[in-house]
């Protein structure tokens, strides 16, 4: 009988975080991403304390861009903005290839303290989502829009693919804090956020009838339903385990994983460029002490300028 190993030689690993996961269930002809954020989204929603139900609105946003986002192959960014009539009147989320992600929330605290539920429909109100697709220099940026109707972002989202992509879809976005534990029994509250995406697309010559095309959808996407928010959070169960849990009947099969990231684009030049804009008038309103204060709405770098050299002639 071999000897007991002792505790100081067991290690426990985490599986890899802040990941999309493509992948491909082949007999329901359907391709799909899922999304794993940890200490990404915890840095975006903590680096301006927002409240609870904005967090956890904005992560959705994070964790959907991210999914749509991981498609482009090449140069380029897809933009997700929300701007609406609600407590939250602008939500901003944008993925830059290959894998960076940033995200910014705007609210009105008083409309917001107001709320009876915090639900993403009282949130957002009425308004329009907006993705855009740019791919850099010397090309025309795509744009769709759909109309925010009191709906949730998943439900918007899914309004989009309908109306724009045509493409049968399902979507599930979950966020939440998440406690983990320390040494000495000391530990923090982070925030995770995760997402699946599935799409059904046509076969190859298109020859599946419309009969095939709609039993592979209801049983692919069946199975996706039966996904549970604990699932996508879980920071033990890796995705491709939580992929053979949903899709293994259906052959799953997963491509290589793209890693994610916390950016933000804003830099010293950047910003004087922006105030060579701004008039006498609005710069007097940003100066503090003899300089002018600027701070970056997505990760909160803080720029001071001397006032003398902006504003209108």
């Amino acid at each position: 009988m071999s000897a007991p190993i002792s505790e100081s030689h067991i290690e426990l690993s985490l599986p890899p975080d802040d990941l999309v996961l493509p992948f491909q269930a082949e007999q329901a002809d359907v391709l799909g991403r899922l999304v794993q954020l940890g200490p990404t989204v915890d840095t975006i929603l903590s680096r301006h304390a927002y409240p609870e139900p904005v967090s956890r609105l904005l992560g959705e946003a994070v964790a959907l861009t991210a999914l749509l986002g991981a498609s482009l192959k090449s140069e380029g960014k897809l933009i997700l903005q929300a701007t609406t009539d609600g407590p939250v009147d602008l939500l901003v989320a944008d993925f830059s290839v290959p894998g960076s992600l940033r995200g910014y929330a705007r609210f009105d605290a008083e409309r917001l303290a107001a709320l009876d539920a915090d639900d993403d429909a009282a949130l957002l109100g009425h308004g329009h989502l907006a993705m855009t697709i740019d791919r850099g220099v010397d090309t025309e940026r795509y744009q769709g829009v759909v109309p925010l109707e009191g709906e949730s972002l998943t439900e918007a989202a899914d309004t989009y693919f309908r109306q724009s992509e045509q493409l049968p879809t399902f979507i599930r976005l979950a966020v939440a804090r998440h406690f983990r534990a320390g040494e000495n029994g000391e530990g923090a509250w982070t925030w995770r956020a995760g997402g699946l995406l599935v799409q059904k697309l046509t076969r190859e010559g298109g020859v599946a009838s419309l009969k095939e095309f709609e039993e592979d959808w209801t049983r692919a996407k069946s199975l996706a339903e039966t996904v549970e928010d604990h699932e996508l959070l879980d920071p033990m169960l890796s995705p491709e385990r939580l992929l053979f849990r949903l899709f293994h009947e259906e052959q799953v099969r997963v491509y290589r994983a793209i890693p994610l990231q916390t950016y933000c684009s804003c830099s010293r030049e950047r910003v004087e460029e922006l105030l060579d804009r701004f008039s006498a008038e609005d710069i007097a309103e940003m100066t503090v002490d003899g300089e002018v204060w600027v701070t970056c709405e997505f990760c909160n770098a803080r720029y001071n300028f001397d006032p003398d050299s902006f504003g209108e002639e």
